[in-house]
């Protein structure tokens, strides 16, 4: 219980400041865009430290940067079918998806 309470009070720190950051730039749309997912991984990672030390963290954020290069070429293909291809969106997603794991599998392997 602890653990969620901590990880509830550092992402709604992160989300806050990022709403901030979204206040004073265009667009706006900048504070939602970053606001939810690197809160919740901050947090993590934050618990992680105290509980199991730096390598444990390093490994676990290698493995989040992996992970968010692998959905970037998803996003980026599924633009690409959505929009040059005219594909709808659930099609458009479901034939991404072996490019976002084979991209994620690749990486790992490369890394390990």
């Amino acid at each position: 219980m602890t653990e969620l309470l901590i990880r509830f009070v550092i992402g709604g720190i992160v989300v806050s400041c990022f709403a901030l950051i979204a206040d004073l730039f265009k667009p706006e749309s900048f504070g939602g865009l970053f606001g939810a997912a690197p809160s919740v991984a901050i947090a993590t990672l934050s618990i992680a430290y105290l509980k199991k030390g730096a390598e444990y963290v390093s490994t676990e954020s290698r493995s989040m940067i992996l992970g968010a290069i692998a959905l970037g070429v998803y996003a980026q293909f599924v633009c690409w079918l959505l929009m040059r291809r005219r594909m709808k969106a659930l099609p458009a997603t479901l034939v991404s998806m072996p490019a976002w794991f084979a991209v994620a599998g690749g990486l790992f392997l490369l890394l390990r």
